[in-house]
């Protein structure tokens, strides 16, 4: 159901049209002039304006321009009684959709609204394309934990249920969100994403619900918000349990209500949007520890999904491997590379605390740095090192192992290095180490050591 707005001081042509519009089953909104039926545009988000050309006040030509510099998106047909050609180019060239004299032919009237419709339908679904372009990404894996995820997914999207999305960074929240948004009936609506943790408290406000011209000192045109810019599809607020109190109160009562107020206005603005959040805490500790409103969690917790870390789904890594091996192959325009088995394993083995996003970092680094076509093991942990530092690579190396297991496979490789280094000079080795050559010896022995001569 599209919302239409008739500008017209005739009562008698708004009830024709109102009562025209409704037969084909969209919702109806009056203005008798052109203030009104701006001030009707601050307050709901309108998909086409029917507009008469002669008004009191304020002329249509005027109001056509002010819609067309706030409202760029909406579709506007004039319409008039006493017109002229001049007039009805101008109309054109100022952005109106088309020009109808009166009086108004009921055919050519409903024609021009479902045309005017269709536009702006195909340009919100251009602009969902637009955004599915940003989406660098699809959810690769095919273990349980991802089948999980995905029948949450097609379960919950055909809802409007609001869903909370957990898990660490790096795992594909936002991922999860788009699926989610593709897959539902809002798809060719706006997918609205805002980072709430990297937004200042003092400007949140602003970027979720908007501002006059003048509200602060900043202010100095009218900004829509990201909830009216979701009008019609998604919003995804993610990191929202580093949002500040205050502002969690005011998001409390916007998906209570779907009304809110710009900053610097009284006037309520009504939306129609579908919410999903998101988070890497936890967010239940933080309700207990007084950080997060515990009736906002329960509003925001209709569906929860978890996001698994990458070292929850390990069977997943090699999948996740070639998909990035291959995505990058393309857009570097290299031939086409491989990780070797021994390689694989160590990448499988490794803890990846970025998730896939540090994954994907990675092999999009040796695809560009390395000249092997079968990526060997060497370069695999030469690089992982370099990410990493050689502190954490050992970490990682060292991690699942028992503590006299750990001492001495961390000894050996020390030793090893120092006898190399020291072409296997057991009593210059020794020196260097600050132990006697006999205790040397012992370890060398102990532990393995191949002595190269």
């Amino acid at each position: 159901m599209s919302k239409i707005l008739i500008i017209d001081d005739e009562p008698g042509i708004r009830t024709v049209l109102s009562d025209i519009i409704r037969d084909e089953h969209h919702q109806v909104l009056t203005a008798g002039d052109g203030f009104e039926g701006l001030a009707i545009l601050k307050e709901e988000s309108v998909d086409l304006v029917i507009l008469d050309v002669w008004l009191p006040n304020m002329g249509g030509i005027d109001v056509l321009k002010e819609i067309k510099k706030e409202y760029p998106n909406i579709e506007v047909i004039m319409i008039s009684g006493h017109a002229n050609i001049d007039i009805a180019v101008k109309a054109v060239k100022l952005g109106a959709y088309d020009f109808l004299e009166k009086p108004l032919s009921l055919d050519k009237i409903i024609n021009l609204i479902k045309n005017a419709l269709k536009l702006e339908k195909l340009k919100k679904e251009n602009a969902s394309l637009k955004n599915s372009m940003f989406m660098e990404d699809r959810m690769i894996g095919s273990s349980e934990q991802m089948k999980a995820i995905w029948t949450r997914i097609y379960q919950s999207a055909p809802t409007d249920a609001k869903i909370l999305i957990t898990g660490k960074n790096g795992t594909g929240k936002e991922l999860i969100a788009r699926e989610i948004h593709k897959n539902s009936k809002r798809s060719t609506g706006p997918f609205i994403e805002v980072n709430c943790a990297a937004i200042p408290d003092t400007l949140i406000e602003s970027e979720l619900f908007g501002h006059e011209k003048g509200a602060f000192t900043s202010a100095v045109a009218r900004r829509k918000g990201k909830f009216e810019m979701a009008h019609g599809g998604t919003l995804f607020l993610d990191e929202i349990a580093d949002m500040s109190l205050n502002a969690q109160a005011k998001v409390l009562r916007a998906i209570q209500e779907l009304k809110f107020e710009r900053i610097g206005s009284e006037q309520s603005i009504t939306v129609d949007i579908r919410l999903i959040t998101a988070t890497n805490k936890d967010i239940a500790a933080e309700v207990k520890a007084g950080r997060f409103r515990e009736d906002l969690y329960y509003r925001l917790n209709v569906v929860p999904i978890h996001a698994p870390s990458l070292n929850e789904r390990t069977t997943d890594i090699e999948e996740l491997i070639q998909y990035f091996m291959e995505k990058f192959r393309s857009n570097i325009n290299t031939e086409y590379k491989t990780v070797s088995r021994e390689g694989l394993n160590v990448l499988i083995k490794y803890k990846w605390p970025g998730n896939v996003r540090e994954l994907k970092n990675f092999i999009e680094r040796i695809n560009i740095m390395t000249d092997e076509k079968i990526i060997s093991v060497g370069t695999v942990k030469y690089y992982l090192q370099e990410d990493k530092g050689s502190k954490h690579a050992i970490n990682n190396e060292y991690s699942d192992l028992k503590l006299n297991e750990a001492k001495d496979k961390f000894e050996k490789q020390f030793l090893t290095q120092k006898l190399e280094e020291n072409g296997y000079n057991i009593s210059r080795a020794a020196e260097i180490l600050g132990i006697y050559p006999s205790n040397l010896h012992g370890k060398i022995k102990k532990l393995g050591i191949e002595i190269i001569k």
